[in-house]
């Protein structure tokens, strides 16, 4: 192997210089001039001495030959020898140069430190903020709910951290969400599976983290690993709230992401939502409004005043709030029996429009007892329930369906789709039927004879793209509906959607109820990541033991048609043991945006509910 020369070494120190960047370029372009400078008054001194007129020592010669560097066109006012003007020429000549790759480095210098600015690299110095790490279309819904809550808060902040540009984050953003108010969002481009990337959130000093589950294959592999990630780093660990898309992957995500972690099935909970709709009307629109921050949200309090005192007198304690439940040390019960006493650590859950009025009543209120009716609650009876199209999450939608209807209920399967009804094993009150069917196509939706069925649910087809599906779906409604109305026949139809702009949409097909899978787990999202104590309270409102929200007929709690006010609703539903958060009217149920649902209304409020009129309680089934 030949020896390394000097020549080599010199080469390659340069090159390891050069390649340090902008300020080792300028460097040597430094060096370069005062060489120039150096030479040229040297020359100037030996071949045109006492040149121009007036210089009278090296220190001159010096500036001179710096102002023809950095002027060239100085040249052409210089008088003197020939000697002199060449020697003046050259140093212009080579100032020329010079101060062309000056102004070309600092330009390519600006431009990169620009386009750092741009990419998002500098770390966040925020402390108390909401960071998001991924990138889905659930981001707009999160952020919108966030800069909601945050509204009244002065310098709130929610950071993004995803693998797109920042500009285009921010822009799609403000095109998505509008008005920011007193929110700053605060984007940054990089991967947050990279710890390097991770410490520019400055996630020490965060309220809580997001992850979202993104829009690419095998979503949940690349949401564990940012559990991992977040696991691993060093200093403050803030609470996580992370979104999975199967709940089988639940157990890698809680080992990955360890206790602070709360994990958000999104399949389950749209499973579960889609089902609980499709047996009660308006069901959506209810959880909708309890999710997001623009009406009715639940809250958690620890009033003195009411240890000691039954469950059954808190329901009338508060003027503006409605309370629903108690969270226990034991854990959290939705519409307790009406005898349970609340207990000095205990929490009383409620809904009310604000945190501001969540306020005890200053007495008792007025009670109609003339006005209260009491009736049995009828049994349950088989049922027979319509399943157009098939998705991943179908089996479990079937699976929660026969935990909810009676013995000998019969579900049909209409769909084209090549795994339709398959894994359907171990049901236990439901008979599933499976029929070949183009779901978009009218005659075949009248062979299957929709009238003889109560409920019909229209799932989004997983074999297109999201918008195509959608798209599909409003096909199948529009017919659904066109049919109900030429043959006049009534079941209740529940679909699902995926885009929320296509809601506005669906909404001229009078669906029952339109479930957007990816807004409503946005919005848990942006509840827990507010308060994560609210996971308990969510997932029993959710499940399908224990209470639960139902719209059940007015005139089964008041004489409808009768001037009374919501507390003696209240008390109606008390002595049925349940317990009553509000009413539906009918003749608004399809205007938008609560269609016709008024959640927690003031006790004293006077209404008059009619017989098509619902009561919204919680209670058993």
């Amino acid at each position: 192997m030949s020896k390394i020369t000097f020549r080599e070494r010199a080469r390659y120190w340069f090159d390891n210089t050069m390649s340090r960047g902008t300020a080792s370029l300028i460097g040597w372009l430094a060096v370069v001039s005062v060489g120039l400078i150096v030479v040229v008054a040297t020359l100037t001194m030996w071949l045109a001495p006492g040149e121009p007129e007036g210089v009278g020592h090296a220190g001159e010669v010096l500036w001179i030959a710096l102002m023809h560097a950095l002027t060239p066109g100085k040249v052409a006012s210089d008088k003197g020898s020939l000697a002199y003007m060449t020697v003046m020429f050259a140093c212009s000549l080579g100032g020329l140069f010079i101060v062309s790759m000056l102004v070309g480095l600092l330009s390519n210098g600006l431009k990169q430190k620009v386009d750092r600015l741009r990419r998002g690299r500098s770390r966040i110095v925020e402390a108390g903020h909401t960071v998001v790490l991924g990138w889905s279309d659930q981001v707009f819904t999160i952020v919108a709910e966030l800069v909601k809550a945050h509204a009244s808060q002065k310098g709130s902040v929610i950071a993004v951290l995803a693998e797109r540009d920042k500009l285009e984050m921010e822009e799609a953003i403000r095109e998505h969400v509008g008005d920011l108010g007193r929110t700053r969002v605060v984007c940054r481009t990089g991967r947050p599976t990279e710890p390097r990337d991770l410490a520019l959130m400055n996630l020490a000093a965060a309220r809580s983290v997001v992850v979202l589950s993104p829009e690419k294959e095998d979503p949940d592999a690349h949401v564990i690993k940012i559990l991992l990630a977040l696991a691993k780093r060093r200093g403050a660990h803030p609470p996580v709230v992370a979104g999975l898309t199967s709940s089988r992957n639940a157990a890698a995500a809680r080992l990955a992401g360890g206790p602070d972690v709360h994990l958000v099935d999104s399949d389950d909970t749209a499973s579960r939502l889609i089902v609980q709709s499709s047996r009660q009307s308006g069901m959506s629109v209810v959880c909708m409004d309890l999710l997001n921050f623009d009406g009715g949200e639940i809250y958690l309090r620890t009033p003195k005043k009411l240890v000691g005192v039954t469950y059954g007198e808190a329901l009338h304690a508060y003027q503006t709030a409605s309370a629903i439940g108690l969270r226990r040390p034991s854990g959290v019960v939705l519409n307790p029996p009406a005898d349970t006493v609340v207990n000095a650590d205990d929490e009383v859950i409620v809904i009310a429009h604000d945190d501001s009025h969540v306020r005890l009543a200053a007495g008792k209120p007025a009670i109609d007892e003339s006005a209260i009716v009491t009736t049995g609650t009828a049994p349950t009876e088989p049922e027979r329930t319509l399943l157009l199209n098939w998705n991943g999450r179908a089996e479990q939608i079937i699976r929660y369906l026969d935990g909810y209807v009676a013995p000998g209920s019969v579900l049909e399967v209409a769909a084209d789709h090549p795994k339709a009804g398959t894994e359907l094993a171990g049901l236990r009150n439901l008979t599933v039927n499976v029929k070949d069917c183009d779901t978009t196509d009218r005659f075949a939706l009248e062979s299957l004879g929709v009238g003889l069925f109560q409920h019909v649910i229209v799932l989004s087809d997983d074999r297109f793209d999201p918008h195509h599906a959608d798209t599909r779906t409003l096909m199948t409604l529009l017919q659904l509906r066109d049919m109900q109305s030429t043959l006049g026949e009534h079941y209740s139809i529940v679909s699902e959607m995926h885009d929320e702009n296509n809601r506005a949409l669906a909404e001229v097909t009078e669906a029952d109820d339109i479930v957007i899978s990816d807004t409503v787990i946005g919005l848990l999202l942006a509840q827990l990541a507010e308060n994560r104590h609210l996971a308990d309270v969510f997932a029993y409102l959710f499940d399908s033991t224990g209470s639960e929200i139902y719209p059940r007929p007015a005139g089964d709690y008041v004489k409808t048609g009768t001037r009374v006010s919501f507390a003696t609703v209240v008390e109606s539903a008390r002595r049925r043991g349940e317990t009553a958060i509000g009413y539906r009217n009918a003749t608004a149920r399809n205007d938008p945006p609560h269609y016709g649902i008024v959640l927690n209304p003031d006790k004293s409020e006077p209404i008059v509910l009619g017989r098509r009129d619902s009561v919204i309680v919680l209670a058993e089934r």
